[in-house]
């Protein structure tokens, strides 16, 4: 049985070989085994997004947004998306949530760094 990276792995490797309804059934179908695995979900959503197939697109790239609160590059992904679907009150508020995301991780950052004493 193949871990879910090696899954991925072949999924990205039929897209890459021109395959991409393969690739996105193999996606999701591992999504579906893996519903936590933020990385297949990101990638149906960017194989959504070229196939013009916005609406799936989108719930791909919310989901990942889920899996990953303070990545802020996730919520980014979403934001273009959005935009690529039109949807842009939906990709101007994935910005803004991008942006809560790295503030958040600078300020933790901050926070680890000051508390080790280095000011």
């Amino acid at each position: 049985m193949l871990s879910k990276e090696e899954r991925y792995d072949q999924a990205i490797a039929l897209q890459q070989a021109g395959r991409i309804d393969e690739a996105i059934a193999e996606l999701e179908n591992l999504a579906k085994d893996h519903p936590d695995y933020a990385l297949a979900y990101a990638a149906l959503s960017v194989f959504y997004s070229r196939q013009g197939r916005h609406e799936e697109a989108i719930e791909a790239a919310q989901r990942v947004c889920e899996l990953e609160p303070d990545d802020p590059f996730s919520f980014v992904a979403l934001s273009l998306i959005a935009q690529k679907a039109g949807e842009l009150p939906l990709a101007e508020s994935a910005l803004m949530e991008a942006r809560r995301a790295q503030f958040e991780a600078w300020r933790r950052a901050r926070l680890e760094s000051q508390e080790k004493g280095g000011g």
